[in-house]
């Protein structure tokens, strides 16, 4: 099968975003053992999961158990899932159409 262009490139741009997002909850896993440490805020972590990257956030919420207590985040982040996934299949139709 082979895919078109702008799909490889929405797809890549997704596993980059997530692995991302995984990263970003592990630094701030890090920083979080530090009293004072400059942390990464829950609004960035936010933004990132609606910027396609809820899954590497929800994989790093459980992966380094962290904000794991906090029912915005336990309650948020799925439905980011739920949404990224939608607009992502949104995205998937409107390329199929054009080839």
């Amino acid at each position: 099968m082979n895919m078109p262009l702008p799909l490889i490139i929405i797809l890549s741009a997704l596993a980059i975003i997530n692995i991302a997002a995984f990263i970003v909850m592990m630094i701030d896993k890090g920083r979080s053992v530090n009293p004072g440490a400059s942390r990464i805020s829950e609004g960035q972590i936010f933004l990132l999961a609606g910027l396609f990257g809820s899954l590497g956030v929800y994989a790093g919420m459980f992966a380094f158990r962290h904000k794991t207590k906090k029912w915005y985040f336990v309650i948020g982040i799925p439905l980011l899932i739920l949404q990224n996934a939608a607009l992502a299949y949104t995205l998937y139709l409107t390329v199929l159409e054009q080839f």
